[in-house]
């Protein structure tokens, strides 16, 4: 008989310990949100014209994992980088200490092309006239002006066709010029350093365009043949934009152009601040139940106490295990997840002490407790969970962390409020053979 007690508190046992295990130290275990800690929530759209739904999700697919390593470059951790429906994708960068670079990092499409440079000065003017001639194109240099905003300088008449693309590239990082103005260096792959070395046999003396996302970055004259497929990107650049344009270089462009429909920037303040102003509303409901508990029910609380403990530990173990994202309004779910718990051992509670007014013993009247109890119990707490279930995997955003720690939750609410607090009411009533129950 008291072997099946055994098992039954080693695997209680068994929960605490994994539980702590999963949750210490919990700055580390427990990932937060914009909310909890500040950083950067942006809505990526495809603005592909075509009208096939599978193109349009395919080309998103591809953006995603090209975004996905940007962001990983980038350095940030625990970045949370989904789909939302056909073209949508949202990024949320916690922990950001440079939004602004950030930002640019995420939405520049990053098209590298290698074009040749008419060196025909009527054309030129013609293209400036209004005239472009057919298979070329008129680009302009850009340049910052004395308050730094960028402005459209120097016209350069290329062909439409590039030579090269930035497909081709292996690997992109910063360097300096021999100027002493940073630079990016990149290097081709096997195909792309044979494509470049041909391009630059074929065309000495001619300009080069190196052109990024429609903008002539430089136009330098090819003097020889250039073999060993390695380039340099240069345009007077500061360090960060050098850095940044090698990262992007290396993850690659985007397979299509995309459009920033939303963007937020919440500071690691207001971070801090939400974090105390929910974390103190969550702790003061929880003292007051805790007390409520405790004087209503005297021993009984303190069991539900013990449960209501065992159950946020548990909740925010699967959390950490899950790798769940823990939003402010995930920490109304788990106040929530508190009253619900308390909720159904007072059920119980109440279902005993019915028992007991009838005139059952202490052992049957806490067994038909239990047992009445169940149904109302499992109906409340189903419910609950197909709501929480639902919000999880319908809703976006901070709605998805509360349907999360919700349906956690109740999960854990079953077993604490039905399975710990009867198996350990069981064996007190064993163990101590009690006659009389106060409750």
């Amino acid at each position: 008989m008291m072997k099946q007690y055994y098992y039954r508190f080693l695997l209680i046992l068994a929960v605490i310990v994994l539980c702590i295990y999963q949750v210490y130290p919990p700055e580390k275990k427990i990932r937060r949100g914009l909310d909890l800690q500040g950083g950067v929530h942006v809505v990526l759209e495809v603005t592909e014209t075509s009208q096939d739904e599978k193109v349009i999700s395919d080309l998103a697919d591809r953006a995603l994992e090209v975004i996905r390593n940007r962001i990983d470059a980038l350095g940030v951790t625990e970045p949370v980088i989904q789909k939302e429906g056909t073209k949508r994708i949202i990024v949320d960068l916690p922990g950001v200490q440079d939004p602004d670079r950030a930002i640019e990092i995420i939405g520049q499409t990053a098209l590298l092309e290698f074009k040749l440079v008419s060196d025909d000065p009527e054309l030129l003017k013609k293209a400036l006239e209004g005239n472009v001639p057919e298979g070329y194109e008129l680009l302009y240099f850009k340049e910052k002006d004395e308050r730094g905003i960028y402005r459209e300088s120097r016209p350069l008449l290329v062909k439409k066709e590039p030579e090269l693309t930035g497909k081709y590239i292996e690997d992109a990082y910063m360097g300096y010029d021999s100027s002493g103005f940073p630079d990016v260096n990149i290097v081709f792959n096997k195909e792309g350093a044979a494509l470049f070395e041909a391009v630059t046999a074929n065309n000495i003396n001619k300009q080069l365009a190196i052109v990024l996302d429609g903008i002539p970055r430089s136009a330098p004259v090819i003097r020889e043949r250039i073999p060993g497929g390695k380039a340099q990107i240069t345009g007077k650049f500061s360090v960060d934009e050098a850095r940044t344009l090698a990262i992007v270089l290396r993850a690659g462009a985007l397979p299509a152009k995309m459009d920033m429909i939303y963007r937020e920037v919440v500071g690691p303040t207001l971070g801090k601040e939400n974090i105390v102003q929910g974390f103190r509303a969550a702790m003061y409901g929880a003292i007051l139940v805790v007390i409520f508990m405790l004087f209503y029910y005297a021993a009984f609380g303190l069991l539900a106490d013990f449960a209501l403990a065992l159950n946020i530990l548990i909740l925010l173990g699967v959390m950490a295990t899950l790798r769940g994202v823990l939003t402010l309004p995930g920490v109304a779910g788990i106040a929530l997840t508190c009253g619900m718990a308390v909720d159904a051992n007072i059920i119980i509670f109440e279902r005993i002490r019915e028992e007991l007014k009838t005139g059952k013993s202490p052992k049957a009247a806490i067994d038909a407790g239990y047992k009445r109890a169940w149904a109302a119990i499992i109906d409340s707490n189903i419910t609950t969970i197909i709501a929480g279930l639902i919000l999880f995997f319908l809703g976006e955003g901070s709605v998805k962390g509360f349907g999360l720690t919700l349906s956690i939750g109740i999960v854990a609410n079953l077993f604490t409020a039905v399975f710990v607090t009867k198996s350990i009411v069981d064996w007190v009533m064993i163990t101590r053979k009690i006659e009389r129950v106060r409750i």
